[in-house]
């Protein structure tokens, strides 16, 4: 992860002062685990609730929210700022709703989805048309990874 990315991280946990309709017609909730009061995540939350979904959120020190992250096979290169859980799935970082419908759709034996770091243009981290290149990681259950989907940069 290069220094603007952990320096990213660093400020979203540091310095910073639910339910939705999936094809079958089905409620969803999704947990969103965060700091209190980082922007992007609370940003990412609100692009959530844009695409359908209802997200509830808590609160959790830096320190815990990184053991939470730990405890539920999220790998340390894959960790970003909020994770979220959804049907037995985690959700880490930065992931666009379209992506968590096509993980509930197709259901792979995998922990989750991840977006490592915070990249410039994933939903939450919008800058205007600036957007980095980017791929969403299928976590496996064996902590390895695979490319999900790639979003190019601007």
């Amino acid at each position: 992860m290069d220094r603007r990315k952990v320096l990213g991280l660093i400020i979203c946990f540091l310095a910073a002062p639910a339910a939705a309709q999936v094809g079958t017609g089905e409620t969803l909730v999704i947990d969103v685990a965060k700091t209190s009061s980082c922007g992007c995540c609370l940003a990412w939350t609100k692009r959530l609730e844009a695409a359908g979904f209802a997200p509830t959120t808590r609160d959790l020190w830096a320190g815990e929210l990184i053991q939470h992250k730990l405890k539920l096979g999220v790998p340390e290169d894959a960790i970003s700022c909020h994770t979220a859980t959804i049907e037995g799935y985690v959700v880490e970082g930065h992931v666009p709703p379209e992506d968590i419908r096509r993980l509930l759709a197709e259901r792979p034996d995998a922990v989750g989805l991840a977006v490592p770091g915070m990249p410039l243009g994933s939903p939450g981290m919008d800058q205007g048309d600036d957007r980095e290149p980017y791929d969403v990681l299928l976590i496996r259950r064996d902590g390895s990874t695979e490319v999900f989907a790639s979003y190019p940069g601007s």
